[in-house]
This record gives structure tokens, C-alpha cells and sequence, in this order.
């Protein structure tokens, strides 16, 4: 008998839960090609455990068995009517169903007498469901037989008559001799059919009726296709096929297209949901692939279970188990003693407590492994009285369980051989703040596993997938100051979304926008195209703790704060940011030019928490002044003095300024043009050039306060208070001696410059406006251009030179949009 021809599906309850899906699973099965169809049939969705809830009705509360057996009869029937036309098929149909109903109630009786159910009456009483749908799909599929275009013949096919099994420590074991005999009998014709097998139920050696398990009918499917030896066996689901990780933690799940049997078993094993690993064995052992698809979603491609999978990816996808304790055995009588691990397991396993991971240190000091949280007190117990004597004499010091856990798994064939796979996993975690309590791999290198706590999971399971690119590296993103670099950020942001997606795997997700009094948060993200309009319409009172909550949440792994504002108040917020794991972008300087008490603080905060601190922007724009420095000291260089204008703003007034105009009336046209800050003083103090000079020596390890710089103000002593209109018309009473220095200035072929001085050997520091030779570097500047100069031991007689636009909300914004690239690599973005 040649059964090569014969294709096996599977549908489960999702996909037979109504008239409808019972219509759209006779379509799929119709339009199959192969003119030998075996189709594995579920209860109708809900229906086994609506059964299995009238046996417990019958233990607990007789009186309401009858409206529950009303209920089941209801839907069936009203299923039935409404999928078969003919009255007498209906007939023939509810008949046997009704014998089956009559036997249920009467095991309900004496379930009733006796208090409680044995086993057997649970599965003759969940078995009646796959009975039920396995007939109506059968009969409706044989009324529609005119839309076959290849004329099979449809059957429904008992698998109580079918798979014989044993009853064995690890389950159902399928007697292949009896069940491969009865397969020889059932299946004897060769004619083209579609065969409705009931999956699920099945007989034990005495001929009594008994069940799979749950996942029973995906066991039948394979059992089925293993006695056909079916060309394929179809699972038919309510997903597109075998997901990366679970799609309601990662949303960025993908499908994996093609797997091992080995890969599949393991992401099933770790609780993902494919198919139990146990129901594979028998397509595994005559290499039949294995399909799952989507019953709803016909046209997606799914997923596909080989001997041979291809694929190029070395790792396929990650899972959790949740709900685990660790338990930790440790004590110095344990090392060179045989048989501690055997007396440890064998006690577990007298106690029928699954061990779902293992890991010992080599020192043989101590035996950690991880088992359902339920059974931790019992496991706890049971170890406690097998090393009784130990813990007596303090051989054995502690047995700690730590409850509230998950194991995380990365699983890919592809991992065997390849270095780096652990580095990255756990890199991963730890970059996401991710503790790890222990860790266990195969030797076959196909599986790497890690207990975590339970509340981190989630963010576990997205920085991993990010982390192996399987989705895109996601920053949780929190924007503060959406003014005029604020504002610009957010747009280049929005601008440059799907590039660095398509490109570079990476997704800045603003979640939430914060003002000085109001704030925005996303359920999701914020659409960047029309930010400004839902800030304006959801804005809600600013509430830092609500805010920086949002921002981080558990499931995103990466969070960060960009500060665009210039407020103390905001970069005060910074410690506890970094305490919660939050990175902070900014070009606020309030934070790292501050009393240096809370500036060493700050850093240590940022230590000790592991994250990171990027404020390149604070001194020049969009200039690399920073990272130069860093540069510079990094590669062992000796920095000498570091000189430079650093005002964009007082960079255009000095060049504009040539004696024409009364430099008050210069400074008053800056301010109306938006080159100076609303309050011109706030340049003219020299305050900011002064915070980003601090900034700069600290780089350097110079201790320095803003007190220690010598600062020349261009804000005259008597005009610090008053409004800015005030000042402006004042400051014209001191035009002339402005004039006076610059006259002085060109009377010896020099310019005026507002220049910034480190002189690193003798610890100083100055801002003061300067007369310099006109063919001094700072003396040819673009308008608003910053420019650095930095004299080292490397360069000595021609000092390094940075210089460029140093103001302008474009260039600020693009700087702090590259420091926010930057994180993302430090955090493992594909370079």
C-alpha cells in the first residue's frame, strides 16, 4: 500500500470555534491538490474544557450540571443546523451525539454519588468533543463534495479505533505495532478520499478509551502522518507560523520561516508556543516536515519544520518560562564527594519535581537548578531531608530559594561554533540592566539559557531579540525643552525614522515630551510628523515621576532623557535618572559646570548605574570639541592649553563690530534677529563661555569651580538689573569706550575676540575679550563660528584647530542627534 501521496493537517479549537471557521476549514482542506487528505480534528474552541467543567460541576455543584449540558447542547446543534441542509443528515448526526450526552450524564451521576472523578471518566468526557466536530466537519465537508474538483470521498475516522497506547512514567506511549496494524486496515484503499480523524482520543491495550495530553490532537496529527508516511503534516493555527519571541512582549517578532526539529524543540520546550516537542517525535523519526500556518491568514508563507531547515541565521528566536524558583545548594562537603547530585535529583525525581535547568560551578561548591515556582516549598522540603545529616554537621551551609523568576532562552542551530554568541546575549542583558542569576548551555551549543527575575523578563526578551537583530534596536525616548533645538531635533528625528530602521535596525521611540509646565505622553510613540498638534491637544501639568515612568518602562530595555533646555532645574534631574538605568543626551551645561560636589556625585552616579552621559553639544554645537579632547587624552597625548571662541553670538558681534555702528545698536539687531538669547546679558556675562571652559578643563582632570575662572563681563557692573529694554538703552552710554578698545585694537593691525583660555600646567582659567594679530587664527572666522584651538605634546607648533558653525538650532540639534547615534551604538547597534 503506497501512502506517500497522503498530506496530514491539523486544525485546532481556534480554528473550528464557529459555523464560519468550519466553513473556512473545509475550504482549505478543498482546495489541497493531493488526492489523499488526512485532516486531525480539535474539540470546537472551548468545548473540552466546557466538557471538563461538567465533570467538576459534578464534584462541586450538582444543580448546575443540566443548564451546562444545555449549553453544549445549544451550541452544537445550532452549529449543526446551521452548516448541513439536509434534515436527515442532522438526524443521522444527532443521534450518536445524543447516546454520548446520555453517557455523559450518567458518569456524572456516579461522579456525583462518589464526590469525586477518577481519570478515566475525565477522558471519556473531554474525548466526546473531538467525537462531535470530527462528525460535523466530516458531513459538511461531504455536502459540499461538488465544489471537489479532484471527486474525493470523505470520511470520519475514529482514532479510539486507530492509536493504541501504554501509560507510562512520561505520559502516553504509542504502541506503533498495534496502532501501525489498525493504520493497515483503515487506511487499506488507495482511492482519493479526505479522511476526518479525531484527534486527541485514542485507546489504551485493554481497549478502554483514553487521551493524548493536552496538545493531544497536534500527537495525532503526527502520529497519524507517521503511519500514513505522509508527505507533510499542516498544524493550522491562529498565527502566521513559529514567531522570533512572543509578539504580545516583543512586537517586533518576526516569523521564522524555516527551522530544525532540534530548534523547535527547544523554543517549545521554553514555553514558546509551536508544538510540543513530544508530539514531533513521530514525524521526526521519518523526516516529515513539518508546516504551521494560519487558518485565518491561508496566504502567509509560515513557518516550516525540517531535518534540513535553511536558514542563514545562526540564532532563530528567544523565549521565557515564566512562574520559576532557583534553588541553590551550597556547602563545602559537597566538593569531591560522588553521587551529591545523584542523592539531589533523585530525591526531586521520588518526588515528581521537574527540574527545568541546571547549573553547577565547576568547584563542585555548590548545584544551582530551577523548577516551577508551585513546587518550590516541596522541592525546598525534600532536599532538606535527603541532606539532613549534611546540613547537620554544617557540611551543606545553605539552601537558598529565590522565587519569582524566568529563564530566557536564545535558541538557533547556527550558534554551534560561533564565537561571540554568549558575549552578545549577555552583553545584551547587561546593557539593559539585566541581572543574571545563573546560566546553563548544552554542549550541542544549540540552546544558551539564563535565570532573571521575573519582572525584568520582558525587557530581557526585547534587548536579546534587539540585541541579535532578529528587531530593531529600540530606545524608549523622553524629550524635555521642545523649543527651538528641541524642536528641530524632533523633526530630524521624525525626518530620518525610516532610514535608520531600513538601514541600521534602530528605532527612537519618543514616547513623551515635557515643557516647563506641561507635559506629553504617548500610549505608544509619538507621530513625529504631527508632534506639535497632539503636545497642544494631550498635553497634561508636567509630573517628573510620571514622566520619567513612562519613559522607562519595563518591556522597552534602553530608556533616555534628552535635556534641550538650559535649566538647573531639569539637569538636577539627572542622579535620579541614572538611578532608575535612564541615559541622559543633552547640550545643557547646568549639570557638568556646576559646584564640582554635585558634579563628582553626578558621575559617580552614572557609574555605578551603568549607563551613559553624552553632552558634546554643551561646548560647540554640532563641533566634535569633546570628543577631540577625549581623543587627544585617550590616545595618551599631554594637552598643554586649549583656547577658543566659544560664543557663536559674541563671535558675530566681534565681527560685526568694526566702529560703523554703536556696538549697543549691534547688540540690539542680534537680539532682534534671534542671535542673541532673549536677554542679550545672558551672552554678554560671559557665563556660558565660562561653564563650557569648566567643562572642558574637568575633561581634562582640573578641578576647577566657575569661581576660579577669571571672567571678563561685557555687562556693565550697573547694569545687571532692570529689564532687557532697559539695558539695551543703557548699555549705549558705554558705547564709546567699546569703541575706544577697538580703535586701540586696530591701531596695532590686531581684532577684538571673545576668547576662552586653559593654561592646563599652571591650573588657570580666563574668558576675557582680547586683542589678537590678524593673522591669528581666530581672527578669520565666519560670522557665527566657533573655533578651538588645542596645543599638545603631539601639537605643539601647529595647534590642533576645530572650527565651525557654533550656534544655530539646525547644527545643535544634528550634534545632540548624533550623540543620541552614538548611544545607540554604545547599546549595540550594527556599526
Amino acid at each position: 500500500m503506497s501512502q506517500s501521496n497522503w498530506q496530514v493537517h491539523k486544525f485546532g479549537g481556534s480554528s473550528l470555534a464557529d459555523v464560519a471557521c468550519f466553513r473556512r476549514v473545509a475550504a482549505l482542506v478543498q482546495a489541497e491538490e493531493g488526492p489523499r487528505q488526512a485532516v486531525v480534528v480539535s474539540a470546537m474552541g472551548g468545548m473540552t474544557d466546557a466538557l471538563l467543567n461538567l465533570v467538576r460541576l459534578a464534584e462541586t455543584d450538582v444543580p448546575a450540571i443540566d443548564p451546562a449540558i444545555d449549553a453544549i447542547r445549544e451550541r452544537y446543534r445550532c452549529t449543526m443546523k446551521e452548516l448541513l441542509t439536509s434534515p436527515k443528515i442532522c438526524a443521522e448526526l444527532e443521534a450518536p451525539w445524543q447516546d454520548e450526552l446520555k453517557d455523559i450524564a450518567d458518569l456524572l451521576q456516579a461522579t456525583a454519588l462518589v464526590g469525586s472523578a477518577p481519570q478515566r471518566t475525565r477522558d471519556i468526557v473531554a474525548g466526546c468533543g473531538e467525537l462531535w466536530s470530527a462528525r460535523l466537519l466530516a458531513a459538511y465537508l461531504d455536502q459540499e463534495s461538488g465544489a471537489d474538483k479532484l471527486e474525493r470521498s470523505v470520511r470520519w475516522v475514529d482514532a479510539r479505533q486507530l492509536i493504541i497506547i501504554n501509560q507510562g512514567e512520561l505520559g502516553a506511549a504509542v504502541d506503533w505495532t498495534e496502532t501501525r496494524v489498525n493504520g493497515e486496515k483503515i487506511f487499506a484503499d488507495d482511492k482519493p478520499e479526505i479522511a476526518v480523524v479525531t484527534g486527541f482520543i485514542c485507546s489504551d491495550q485493554q481497549g478502554l478509551p483514553s487521551v493524548l495530553g493536552r496538545n493531544g490532537s497536534d500527537f495525532s496529527a503526527s502520529i497519524v502522518g507517521s503511519i500514513l508516511h505522509a508527505r507533510s503534516i499542516v498544524i493550522w493555527t491562529d498565527v502566521d507560523g513559529v514567531m522570533s519571541a512572543d509578539p504580545n512582549r516583543v512586537p517586533d517578532a518576526t516569523i521564522i520561516h524555516e527551522l530544525s526539529y532540534n530548534e523547535a524543540m527547544e523554543l517549545a520546550y521554553f514555553g514558546a508556543k509551536v508544538i510540543h516537542p513530544q508530539t514531533m517525535a513521530p514525524a521526526v523519526d521519518l523526516h516529515i516536515p513539518i508546516y504551521i500556518k494560519n487558518s485565518f491568514n491561508p496566504q502567509a508563507h509560515g513557518s516550516k519544520i525540517s531535518a534540513d531547515a535553511q536558514s542563514s541565521l545562526s540564532i532563530k528566536g528567544l523565549t521565557t518560562v515564566a512562574n520559576v524558583a532557583l534553588i541553590n545548594l551550597e556547602g563545602s562537603g559537597m566538593i569531591g564527594v560522588p553521587g551529591t547530585a545523584d542523592r539531589l535529583f533523585g530525591a526531586l525525581r521520588e518526588a515528581q519535581i521537574s527540574v527545568i535547568l541546571i547549573s553547577q560551578a565547576s568547584s563542585e561548591h555548590s548545584i544551582c537548578f530551577a523548577v516551577p515556582e508551585r513546587m518550590a516549598g516541596d522541592a525546598e522540603a525534600v532536599i532538606r531531608e535527603a541532606f539532613l545529616d549534611e546540613l547537620e554537621q554544617n557540611q551543606i551551609q545553605s539552601i537558598e530559594v529565590r522565587r519569582a523568576c524566568s529563564v530566557i532562552a536564545v535558541v538557533g542551530d547556527g550558534m554551534a561554533g560561533i564565537p561571540g554568541i554568549a558575549s552578545r546575549f549577555f552583553s545584551a542583558l547587561g546593557k539593559a540592566g539585566i541581572s543574571v542569576n545563573a546560566i546553563a548551555q548544552g554542549s550541542s551549543e544549540r540552546n544558551i539559557s539564563a535565570v532573571i527575575s521575573q519582572s525584568e523578563a520582558t525587557r530581557a526578551l526585547r534587548a536579546a531579540h534587539a540585541g541579535f537583530y532578529l528587531s530593531a534596536e529600540t530606545l524608549s525616548v523622553g524629550l524635555i525643552g521642545p523649543g527651538n533645538v528641541g524642536g528641530t531635533l524632533l523633526d530630524q528625528i521624525g525626518a530620518q525614522a525610516s532610514h535608520l530602521l531600513k538601514n541600521f535596525n534602530l528605532d527612537f521611540r519618543v514616547r513623551g515630551i515635557a515643557t516647563s509646565s506641561k507635559m506629553y505622553l504617548a500610549e505608544r510613540r509619538v507621530d513625529l510628523q504631527n508632534w506639535r498638534a497632539e503636545l497642544e491637544q494631550y498635553g497634561e501639568a508636567l509630573d517628573w515621576e510620571r514622566f520619567s515612568a513612562h519613559i522607562n518602562p519595563d518591556h522597552l530595555p534602553h530608556a533616555v532623557m534628552i535635556d534641550c533646555t538650559a535649566d538647573s532645574a531639569v539637569a538636577d534631574c539627572y542622579p535620579d535618572w541614572f538611578n532608575a538605568g535612564i541615559h541622559v543626551v543633552t547640550p545643557n551645561k547646568k549639570a557638568q559646570s556646576g559646584p564640582l560636589a554635585a558634579y563628582d556625585a553626578l558621575l559617580a552616579s552614572r557609574k555605578s548605574n551603568q549607563v551613559h552621559f553624552l553632552y558634546e553639544t554643551a561646548c560647540g554645537a554640532g563641533l566634535p570639541i569633546i570628543q577631540t579632547l577625549q581623543d587627544l587624552v585617550e590616545t595618551g597625548d599631554e594637552v598643554r592649553s586649549i583656547e577658543g571662541i566659544f560664543s557663536g553670538t559674541l563671535a558675530y558681534l566681534f565681527n560685526v563690530f568694526d566702529g560703523t555702528v554703536p556696538f549697543s545698536e549691534i547688540v540690539r539687531q542680534a537680539r532682534d534677529s534671534g542671535y542673541t538669547e532673549p536677554d542679550p546679558r545672558d551672552d554678554l556675562s560671559g557665563m556660558d563661555v565660562a561653564r563650557k571652559l569648566s567643562i572642558l578643563a574637568r575633561e581634562l582632570g582640573m578641578r576647577i569651580e566657575l569661581s576660579d575662572i577669571d571672567i571678563e563681563s561685557l555687562v556693565p557692573g550697573d547694569l545687571d538689573g532692570g529689564t532687557p529694554e532697559e539695558f539695551l538703552i543703557a548699555l549705549s552710554d558705554y558705547d564709546a569706550a567699546m569703541l575706544e578698545r577697538l580703535k586701540d585694537a586696530c591701531s596695532r593691525g590686531e581684532v577684538l575676540r571673545y576668547v576662552g583660555r586653559l593654561d592646563i600646567p599652571n591650573g588657570t582659567a580666563s574668558v576675557r575679550l582680547s586683542s589678537l594679530p590678524k593673522a591669528h587664527s581666530f581672527a578669520h572666522i565666519n560670522l557665527t563660528d566657533n573655533i578651538v584651538s588645542f596645543a599638545s605634546g603631539r601639537y605643539s607648533e601647529n595647534p590642533l584647530v576645530v572650527q565651525g558653525p557654533g550656534a544655530g538650532p539646525e547644527v545643535t540639534a544634528a550634534g545632540v542627534f548624533a550623540d543620541l547615534l552614538r548611544l545607540s551604538r554604545y547599546l549595540g547597534e550594527p556599526s
